[in-house]
C-alpha cells in the first residue's frame, strides 16, 4: 500500500535539503580558506613552473607563456571570482594566487 505526501510535508523535506546543501557549501568554503598557500618553491610547482605573479614569468624558460595569461583567465583554476587565492585542480590541497601563472595554462572557456 503507498503514502500519500502532503504538499506541506514535500515542502519541508525541500526546504531541508535547501538548508543542507548551504552547510556543505560554506563548509567546503571555509575548508577551502583553510588550505595552505602553494609557493614557488614547492616541488611541484617548480616542475610545472609556477609564479605567483604571471608579471614575473621569464618568456625565455617559459615559451608558452603569452602576455595576459595568468591563473584567473585559466580553466583549471576554482573558486569565486575576485578572491586572491583559489583551489586549483592542478595543485590539489593548496590555494594558488589568482594573479599567478604555471605551463598547465589552459583558456577558460
Amino acid at each position: 500500500m503507498s503514502e500519500s505526501v502532503s504538499r506541506r510535508n514535500a515542502l519541508k523535506k525541500l526546504l531541508m535539503l535547501a538548508g543542507a546543501a548551504g552547510v556543505l557549501n560554506r563548509t567546503r568554503q571555509a575548508q577551502a580558506a583553510e588550505l595552505p598557500h602553494l609557493t614557488p618553491d614547492d616541488p611541484t610547482a617548480k616542475a610545472l613552473g609556477y609564479e605567483d605573479d604571471a608579471a614575473k614569468v621569464d618568456p625565455k624558460q617559459n615559451p608558452t607563456y603569452k602576455a595576459g595569461q595568468a591563473c584567473h583567465t585559466c580553466a583549471q583554476l576554482q573558486g569565486s571570482e575576485g578572491q586572491a587565492w583559489r583551489p586549483c585542480n592542478i595543485f590539489a590541497g593548496k590555494l594558488v594566487n589568482s594573479n599567478g601563472w604555471c605551463r598547465v595554462w589552459v583558456q577558460k572557456a
